[in-house]
Order: structure tokens, then sequence, then C-alpha cells
């Protein structure tokens, strides 16, 4: 018995079945109706469809262009509304790429603070630096992004270009002609092909099928290969078949604007002085692909940006990490620094000048400036001079570093799935880091967590379940063999069973019930049939369901060959029956069954049915037999997460028969309510029915599924599964993949808006000070410690969250001249404002959290990207998501990571997507592996960066002191200018690419690794200042134990290198083996390459100073290189290299004494594991313990086996369906039958 739900309206609440499009208008298009109607003054239905309504005349290009349908788009410039069917992915052209890409580097902040550096350094009165210690880093800074960016653009470039030269027949100028996709243009006359891609939304107007019917594969629309069947009006189809008919239609259409609805179309097609109706069922969908179709013509209604399936794309939104983030506020904090450091040193100089400098005669420069005017400019100067604590090379290093681990993504042999040649793909190199802090991952059902492919696994007929390997006499056994149904000539060799007692049963003909169980399933379908060119049978069915079903009584004996509009033939056993079908009572979502009434050779009558148990039972005789063993068997088949259907039958008299097909006429032609009418007709005769049985389905999930989703959720990482399927089948799939599990308490819609309801009134009855003030830790929604889930619909999720219907209604409102009445204090549901709603939806994220697992089915593309923007913004959390169809697009993009499945029919989801690979498991090697590596090396990296940079600029600073705060650099000019580029850059590039700290076996074998990354724990403010602090004491070292050697010494020759010269020379030497073997001792992974470039950035170090300290460059070069000889006279000293061994020495010994404190006594868990990684690696995993069976799981008994929507029997018994081929009443049935992906209306 279901409750009732709590709703807005004061009604039930909202069809768990219906996807909920009508609420899911934009703003735009909410506000352009509001500003359309005048308040008070409904608009006329025909001004409505004449003003705002979408016009195409076919054949007529030039009708597009017409005044009244140009708009405005830049000042006075006006274009036409109607899109061109090209489309641009692409940012730049060979215009625009210089001009725009140097306009988006300098939005950095750090590029734009390095120009300002550069044309500060121009000016003579202020500059400390030479130019080109600017200029160089800047340039390579800029050039390395340009080309990156610009071969990004240049992939975009391709694939627009090869989506818009596909080619298409065009009728123009009387004949039709090849063309591009490019050039075709609303109103168009297109012929397509079978197999052919839809190049826009096109009304089908005629097909080489009979009636026009036209089948099309959208599994770029929404990831499933079934197909579904379209329809062209009768009179089009009648006389539009040939060229030159098609070359004088001139109608106009008359339709809605374009929009992002899937499941809707309304228009009206004017034509030869008569109106027509259009609907979905007319309208092909650009995104499809033609299937078991030979030729079809249709008009251009929608073409490139206006298609649904582009705007059901949603915004292309700028995605940053939130590292990047961080590093920009970490700049900004150093430009703060930077800024107060200078300050400082500016006004030392003032002072210092007015005390001393005035005073001593040979500072004398002959310029009349005040001490405070010095300090200015000293300011300045000192900007030039710290300028390197803002490392410009730092973005560089971070794009190679990123660049290098996108391409380890797509080189991972692991992750390339063999079947379909398909490797992981990283589109995008922005992210990677991203991927080790996932929080929570969002994830379609169909083609994502499914194979979308049905696989008929037991069933239990008059109270004995088959299915487990079992040999013909009924003997059970560990590991069985397939069956062999050679005997069968119809037999399709892909069906796999292991139960060999079942067709020992039914080639012995003994079991009644089993004969009548599969002669019920190759009968009660709506399954159509065609003949291909080589007389094989094909089926089409309106869900894989139903095929499985067919499929699996044609294995076991029963074949359905064909039918007519009033008949059916199977194929019994080797014998060929014909049924006349009285009629066909199909499935929709409110009965959750479909029945046949046949009349059998004998005269005889009987209804069969077929549907969920809980529909079943409830109309069962009272003296049926296996109701209880049945049962047992379906708690069964529901504990192994198998879909269930229900078969029974009821014989039916003559007379009884003639009365119902009375009233059931009657309903058929009712004008209004006909739906409900036929419902009530039907309940008549389906009742007292008689069990046979019960069919188990297993919907086969995608290898290493329920292990994927295990695994992280150890790693702490949410999954959310957001599906357009009804709420059977994804409950049924959640506990299939063990998202679900049996301890789970799970809360359904009406739960949950009890809950908010609650939650609402109780912030209403605070006080209005304390009421708005948000807690930091709100209340639990569940006082319960026991694991719970939420299942919720779109329909709920709608009414939760206060959307669009709404003001949907308030604009109706206003259109009837009516107010919408205030909300009072009784209508709970209501919000006051928008604080409240706001409020409604934190609450509803919140209690969403707490949950173990949640499932949103029935769910629009929209309210998909609208889940995952409420968990974005209240949760502040690192989101991801992942799908396969086109539907998941405004999902892939709203995440802060897109993820698409490849490999499948349809790209649109991967096109848009920063990840694609081809199955789903792939996903814990990209976030537990990569992901995480990715994270710890992009966080060491940035730390070590900030350090070596801090330990070399802070050194001008304690040098500062000693020469008058006159802004003299510490350093030679070269050296300032090459120590990011060429003296420290390779080795701690390395670490960025290289470094793990535990190897990928062990990665995935501790998931709890993943942790510090979703906590920020490797990289956050207290890591900037520690790197601070390091760099400040490192730069002390390195600044005042040369100072203090350099104060009293004399070298062997009796001479004393204390000139300013040579103490360069020793910081510098210092500084360089300091941060070399810092790094050494960061790297927790080391080849080759680490100890190469190490050794290699000392070496070149040395070889490069020795050589611009030589003479013979001085000699070209008097001006730029005026260190001459320096390098050799301080390095021949011994003591200067007792002094540098010195000052690297007490440099890292802080370093390394915390570094063993801190793994001895406080060791992190990755600490741990790597300590004991020999061990780990050599230990096999233990084999996991099957799950113990446990009846009584009732509520998932529900989760039957069927059709997604309505099926055939519309098209049934119009006749529409059925070929008519010369001289043949039906086809001739061949010794093989093939199934192809079946088939489902949109």
């Amino acid at each position: 018995m279901s409750r009732q739900r709590a709703d807005s309206q004061g009604s039930l609440g909202p069809d768990d079945e219906v996807v909920p499009y009508s609420d899911d208008e934009t703003d735009d298009e909410l506000e352009s109706l509001e500003e359309e109607s005048p308040e008070g003054v409904p608009l006329p239905e025909e001004v409505k469809s004449a003003e705002s309504g979408w016009s195409v005349k076919a054949n007529d290009r030039n009708y597009c262009k017409l005044p009244e349908f140009q708009k405005k788009y830049f000042l006075c410039l006006k274009k036409s509304r109607y899109s061109g069917n090209g489309i641009k992915t692409y940012k730049y052209n060979v215009l625009t790429f210089l001009p725009l890409n140097l306009f988006e580097q300098f939005k950095r902040a750090a590029n734009l603070y390095f120009l300002c550096l550069l044309i500060l350094q121009i000016i003579p009165q202020i500059t400390t630096l030479p130019w080109y210690t600017t200029l160089v880093p800047l340039v390579l800074v800029l050039g390395i992004t340009a080309i990156k960016d610009l071969v990004d653009d240049l992939a975009r470039h391709r694939l627009d270009n090869e989506i818009n030269n596909r080619k298409c027949e065009v009728l123009l100028n009387g004949s039709f002609q090849e063309s591009k996709w490019m050039n075709i243009e609303v109103g168009d006359v297109v012929r397509l092909k079978k197999n052919d891609h839809i190049p826009a939304d096109i009304l089908l107007l005629s097909t080489s099928n009979p009636n026009s019917l036209c089948y099309v594969e959208t599994a770029e629309l929404d990831g499933e290969t079934n197909l579904k069947f379209k329809l062209g009006l009768k009179e089009t189809h009648e006389r539009l078949q040939d060229e030159s008919q098609l070359a004088l239609y001139d109608a106009t259409i008359v339709c809605e604007e374009p929009n992002n609805r899937l499941d809707k179309f309304t228009g009206t097609m004017h034509w030869r002085r008569d109106r027509f109706p259009l609907n979905l069922d007319n309208l092909i969908l650009r995104g499809c692909r033609i299937r078991n179709t030979e030729e079809c013509h249709g008009l251009v209604i929608f073409a490139g940006a206006d298609t649904k399936i582009m705007r059901n794309g949603g915004k292309t939104r700028f995605k940053r990490t939130k590292i990047d983030e961080l590093m920009n506020y970490m700049v900004y904090t150093i430009f703060v620094m930077l800024i107060l450091i200078c300050a400082g040193l500016g006004i030392g100089n003032s002072f210092w000048y007015a005390d001393i400098g005035t005073k001593a005669w040979y500072l004398d420069d002959g310029l009349n400036q005040t001490a405070t005017y010095r300090g200015f400019l000293t300011f300045w100067g000192y900007i030039i001079v710290l300028n390197t604590m803002v490392p410009i090379s730092l973005y560089v290093s971070v794009e190679v570093i990123r660049l290098g681990q996108s391409k380890f993504i797509n080189w991972d042999l692991q992750m390339y799935y063999t079947a379909k040649d398909t490797p992981a793909k990283a589109r995008t190199t922005t992210l990677n880091e991203q991927l080790g802090q996932i929080e929570y991952i969002f994830s379609d059902k169909t083609g994502t967590l499914t194979q979308n492919i049905m696989a008929f696994k037991k069933c239990t007929i008059a109270g004995q379940t088959f299915g487990d390997p079992t040999t013909a006499d009924g003997v059970t056994l560990d590991r069985g063999r397939p069956v062999d149904f050679s005997w069968n000539k119809y037999a399709d060799q892909r069906f796999e069973y292991m139960d060999h007692s079942l067709v020992a049963c039914i080639r012995s003909k003994k079991s009644k019930e089993t004969l009548e169980f599969f002669k019920l399933l190759s009968l009660c379908h709506t399954v159509m049939v065609e003949q291909s060119d080589d007389d094989e049978l094909v089926y089409q069915a309106a869900s894989p369901d139903e095929g499985a079903l067919v499929t699996a009584a044609r294995n076991f004996g029963f074949v359905f060959l064909s039918r007519t509009q009033d008949t059916i033939t199977i194929s019994e056993m080797d014998q060929t029956n014909t049924y006349e079908m009285l009629a066909l009572l199909d499935f929709n979502s409110d009965r959750k069954r479909m029945s046949i009434i046949l009349r059998f050779p004998d005269g005889r009558i009987r209804l069969y049915c077929k549907g969920a148990d809980t529909v079943i039972y409830e109309r069962l005789s009272p003296n049926s037999k296996y109701k209880e063993v049945t049962q047992t068997a379906l708690d069964i088949f529901a504990n192994e997460t198998l879909r269930t259907l229900c078969l029974c039958y009821k014989d039916i008299s003559q007379a009884e028969y003639d009365a119902w097909a009375a009233k059931h006429k009657a309903a058929s032609i009712a004008t209004s309510n006909r739906e409900e009418a036929l419902d009530r007709v039907y309940e008549q005769i389906e009742n007292n029915f008689m069990m046979i049985g019960a069919t188990a389905i297993e919907d086969k999930l995608q290898d290493g599924v329920p292990e994927t989703i295990a695994k992280l959720a150890k790693a702490d990482i949410k999954i959310w599964v957001l599906t357009g399927d009804k709420k059977e089948t994804a409950e049924n799939i959640g506990y299939s993949c063990h998202l679900l599990e049996d301890d789970m308490q799970i809360h359904y819609g009406e739960d949950v808006n009890e809950k908010l309801r609650i939650r609402q009134l109780t912030r209403r009855e605070q006080p209005p000070a304390s009421g708005r003030i948000r807690k930091k830790v709100p209340d639990p929604f569940f006082s319960d410690s026991g694991k719970n889930a939420l299942i919720i619909t779109g329909g709920w999720l709608n009414e939760i969250l206060y959307e669009k219907k709404k003001k949907r209604r308030r604009l109706r409102l206003k259109r009837l001249g009516k107010k919408l009445p205030p909300p009072g204090p009784q209508d709970s549901t209501q919000p006051i404002d928008d604080w409240e709603k706001e409020m409604r939806q934190v609450d509803f994220v919140n209690m969403a959290c707490e949950c173990e697992a949640v499932i949103c089915c029935r769910v629009t593309p929209k309210q998909k990207a609208n889940v995952v923007s409420l968990v974005k913004k209240y949760k502040k959390a690192v989101t991801l998501s992942i799908g396969d169809g086109a539907n998941d697009v405004n999902m892939i993009k709203t995440a802060d990571i897109g993820v698409g499945i490849s490999g499948q029919e349809g790209m649109q989801a991967v096109m848009s997507s920063d990840y694609a690979f081809a199955q789903f498991r792939y996903l814990e090697r990209l976030l537990l592996v990569h992901g995480r590596w990715s994270y710890i090396r992009m966080c060491k990296f940035l730390r070590y960066f900030f350090f070596k940079n801090f330990a070399f600029t802070l050194v001008h600073f304690w040098y500062s002191f000693f020469s008058g705060f006159s802004a003299q650099i510490a350093y030679e000019d070269w050296f300032i200018t090459l120590y990011n580029v060429m003296y420290t850059s390779l080795p701690v590039l390395l670490v960025g690419l290289l470094d793990q700290d535990v190897n990928d076996k062990l990665s995935h074998k501790f998931p709890k690794l993943y942790l510090p990354g979703q906590q920020g724990a490797l990289f956050n403010y207290k890591n900037f200042f520690i790197s601070l602090f390091h760099g400040i004491f490192t730069s002390l070292v390195i600044f005042f134990i040369p100072y203090g050697a350099f104060l009293q010494t004399m070298g062997q020759d009796g001479e004393a290198p204390t000139d300013y010269q040579s103490l360069a020379v020793v910081m510098a030497s210092s500084l360089i083996l300091t941060v070399n073997l810092q790094i050494s001792l960061e790297t927790s992974y080391w080849t080759f390459v680490n100890c190469f470039a190490v050794l290699c950035s000392i070496a070149i170090f040395f070889g490069i100073m020795f050589d611009i300290h030589s003479a013979g460059i001085h000699v070209i070069f008097p001006a730029t290189f005026t260190f001459t000889g320096v390098a050799s006279n301080a390095l021949r000293q011994p003591y200067l290299w007792l002094t540098i061994i010195l000052t690297v020495g007490i440099s890292l010994l802080p370093v390394i004494c915390i570094e063993f404190l801190s793994k001895t006594i406080w060791p992190s868990v990755g600490d741990k594991i790597q300590r004991n990684r020999r061990k780990y690696e050599v230990e096999e995993e233990e084999k996991k313990k099957p799950i113990p069976f446990q009846r009584g799981r009732a509520s998932r008994r529900s989760a039957y086996a069927f059709s997604h929507s309505r099926g055939y029997a519309d098209l049934i018994a119009s006749g529409r369906s059925i070929r008519r081929r010369p001289n043949a009443a039906r086809p001739n049935p061949r010794d093989s039958i093939r199934e192809v992906p079946q088939a489902e209306n949109i």
C-alpha cells in the first residue's frame, strides 16, 4: 500500500515514471515569455505562433533571409536568426590567434606582472637589471603556452572539419546533388540512405519502407544502441516519393522554437490549403543514424547550433583546478609581500642616504635628488631585483608537467580496450592533478555502468527453477558447459545457457507448463520481424528485455516467425502454427504489464500476460497454483540482482470476449481521455490469472563495475547515479553493481520531501535573528547509525527544489490577468523568499551527502547538470561526471572533470569530455593511480619551486643591509637570467613527471592513499608558508656564512679575495648545490634520468659560469660580461670550497633531521606502506567471500524486466509496420534468425 506524498499543490506527488521535460525551460526562455506577454493581456494562439514560432519554407533558402527573420548581433548589424549547419568549436583562426592568445595569456596575473616589469626595466633611472633577464623567460613562457594552445586548437579544427565536410545529398535546382553538411540550410530537402548520420533535425517526409516507417539508432543522443522508429505523414509519404515531386514540395512548417527537449516537438505543416499536425514521431534528430531503412527524405527544420543535440550541450565552461586557484592566491600573497619588502627597503634607502649618503663625497653622482625621491626610485629598483619571488617559469613548468602526465595516460596499456582498439585519451592537459582530489562521481547508467545487453539467465516454471549448471538428468554441477542447440535450426549461436535439464524437459514434451511458458514468450510481445534482402529474418523490439525473451524462446524451440495486423505465426518445436490476434493490451508505466488475447487454431480463446510481480500477484485467481514457490524464486532472483517478469494466462469464453470487445471498441474511439478509458477496460479482463512462472534477465554490467565502485568507495569517493531510466531499473542496477546493499535503508522522494518540509517548518519557527544564520555543522537528517541510500525521481527533484514550474505558474497567472496569491502561513511547502529556496537546496544537498549512495532516475539532461552544480556550490567539492551519450554532455561540462565513455557509436560525450576511455573500470586507475600520482607530483613540484625561488631571491634582501639599500644585486646578471631556466629546472621537472611514493599495484591495493588529495593536505597555505620559512632560512645561511668567511680571510697566495664578485660566485655555487641536493632529498622514486638531471644541472652551472667568466667572451662583449676571471680565481681557493661545503651542509642538515623524525615518529599512511612495500608487493590479496543469501527483499522484486516505454502495439494494430512484398503473403523463415539491437520509442 503506497503512502500519500506531500506535494506543493496539495495533490499526489509527481509521477515517478515521467521525465519532467515540461519544467525544463531555460531562464532565457522564461524571460522571453515574460517579455512577450504584457501583464494581464493574454496573447491569442495565432499571434503567439506567428510572432514567437519557427517558420520554415520547403525548397526556399531565401525565405529564411527575409527581413522579419533578421536579428541584431552587433550595434545595428543584423543577421538571420536561423543558424547555418556548420559547427564551430575552435577558438582561433589565422588572424585572431596571436592577439587573442596573447590577450588570454596576459589575463594571468603573473604574465601581466612581468610585462610591467619589463617596461620598468627599460626606464634608465630605476633599472637595476638588464631588460633581457625578464624578456627571455617571458618570451619562453608565452611561446610554449601559445604552441600548446595552437596544437589543441588545431585538433578542434580537424574535428570540426571532419564533421562539417561530411557529405549528404541535397535537393538543389530540381535534382539531388552531393553537398557538405556545412552548406546545408534550413528549408533544404535531403536524401539519406542506410547507415547515414543525420546532418540536422529533419522532418521525415517519406521512406522506402511501407507507410514511411524509418528506424534510427540514437547512440550519440543517449548511448543506447536499441533502434527507435520514426514515421512520416501519410500525405507526404504518398505524394513525395520521386525527385520531381520533392522538387515541387512547397509546404510551410510552423513549429516551436529551438529548445533542448529531446522528448517534445509540436508543429503544423501548411500545404495545399490544408494543415497537418506534427509531433516528435515525425522528427529525426541530429546525432541519430539511419538503420534498416534503405532510403528516406526529410526537410531540415533546425540546423547547427539550433539542433536539439547542440542545445543539450550546455555552455562550455573554462575549467581550472583547485591548485590553479590556490596558486593564483599565493602569487597575490607574494605580490603583497614583495611590495611591502620593497617599500621597507625604499624607506631604508631614504634614511640611509640622508644619514650617510649625503656625507660621503665619493657617492656624489651629480644629481640634485632628495632622499625621498631616491627612496622612491629605489622602491621600483627593488621591485625589479626581487621579481623572481614571483617565478615566471612556474607556469611554463606546470604546463610541461601536465603535458607529460597527459601523455602517460594516453600511453597506459592497462587502460587500453583491445576489443574495440580504444586507448585512453586525455583530451585536456590542464586538469590532471584534479583527478587526485575527486570527492563525488556522477555517473550515467545505460552504456556507462551497463552494456545495455540483456541475457536470459534463469526461470521458474510450475514451481521448478532452471538456470544453474545442471545435467540433463537434473544433477547440479559446480561448473557446467553450455547447452548444445544444434538440434534447433533457428537457434542463435550466441545464446548461452547452462541448464541441460530445461532443454531435456522441453524436448521430452512431458511438462505442459514448460511448453506453455515458452509459447507465451513467443506470442506475448510487440516485437516486429522484417525480412532482409538476403531473406534473413531481423527482429525489432521495443526494448532489449523483450528481445532477450523472444530470443530465449527461439532457442528453446518456440520461434516467432512473422506477424500481420491480426495474426502471429510461430514455430513450435518445428511445427508452424498461426494464431489470430484479437487484442493487444500494450505496456505502459502505470500498468506495468502487457497482455495479448489470441484465438488458437482449435478455436479456443486465451489471454497471455507478462508483467511485474507487484501487479500480477494481485490479479491471480484464488485457484492459481505455484504462488508461493514462484514468490520464493523471485526473492532468490532479486538477491542475484536479476530483472524479473511473471508469466500467466487466462482462458476466456466466446461470450465473455464478445462483451468485452464491445467495451474495448467503444473506449478505443473515445474522443477524450481515451487512454484512461482503455485502461479501465483492460482492468475488466486482466484478472483471475493462472500463474505459469517467471523469467529472470541479467542486465549485463560492464566488466569490473562492482569492484571499481567498491574500491572508489574505500577511497572515500561518493558515487551518484543520474539516469533517465525508470526507478525500478535504476534501483536494480544499484544492487547489481553493489552501490546499494541489503543493509541500507532506502529513502524515496516522498520521504525526502517530508523530512525537508519538517526542517523548513523548524527553521521558520526559529526567531528571525537566529533563523537566518547558517549553522556551520547542520543537524543530521538521519539519526540512526545505519547506512542510508536515496532514490529520487526527476519529478520529485523539481518538487523538492522548487524548480521552474513555480515560475511558469506565475507567468501563466500573469497572462490570465490574475495575481499570484502570496503563500500563507498554512502553505508550508512554498518558499517565502529566495533565501528560503536556497536553504531548501542546502538541506537537500546535506541530506544526500549523508547517504552512502544516491540514485536520481527519470531526470533530464538539465537536471543532471543542476544536481552536479548544487554539490559544487554548497559542498565546495571536486566533482567528476562520466557518461556516454549526448544526454550526459551538460553534466560532463558542468562537473570539474568530465569523462566520456568511448568506443561506442555515439561520440558526443567524448567530444565534450576532458578524459575518455572505453570502460567504466578504467576510472579506478585514472583516479587512484594517475590522478593520485599527478596530485603528489604537482604538490611536491610547487612546494620545492616556491622554496628554491625564496632561497634565491631573499639573498638580495639580506645583501641590501650591507649595500646601503641601493638595489644592487647580489649575483651576476647572467646567473639571475639562467637560474630558473637552466640551473634548477630539469631535476624538479623530472620529479613533477616521474616521482611516485608507491607503485601502481599498491595504489590500487590501498585506496586510503587517495585521502590526502581530497583533503588538499599536500599543498595549501600551511605548506606555502613552510616553503617560505624554509627559503628564508636557506637564504640566511647562503648569505651570512660566506659573508662571515669573507670578513677576515687570506688566500694561499697571500691575497684576500674579499671582493663582491667572489662573494657572488660563492653564494651562487652554494645555492645551486643546496637546491639540487634538496630536490634529491625530496625524490621518492629514483631513476637514471633523475640522477643524471641533478648531476647535469650542477655541471651545466659550473660549465656556463667558467665560460662567461672567461677573458675571451669579455673581449667580444666587454659591457655584458663583466665578471672576468672571477670563477677561476675564487674557486681555486680551498677555504672557499670549505665555505661552500659548510653552507650546503648547514642548509640541508635541519631538513634531513626533520624528515627522519617525521617518518619515524609520526609516519603517514603512505610512509608506512613505503616502509613495507616489498612485503606488500609479494603478498596476494585474499579472495572475497561470497555474500550469503538473504530472503525477503520484496522491494527489489519490483525491478522487473520490461520496456522502458510504450511498445509497438499501436504500430502493429495499424498495420503500418507490415512490409508489402510482391508474391509473398509473409516472409519465409531461413535457417537462421539474426537479432539486431532492439528498438524503443523516444
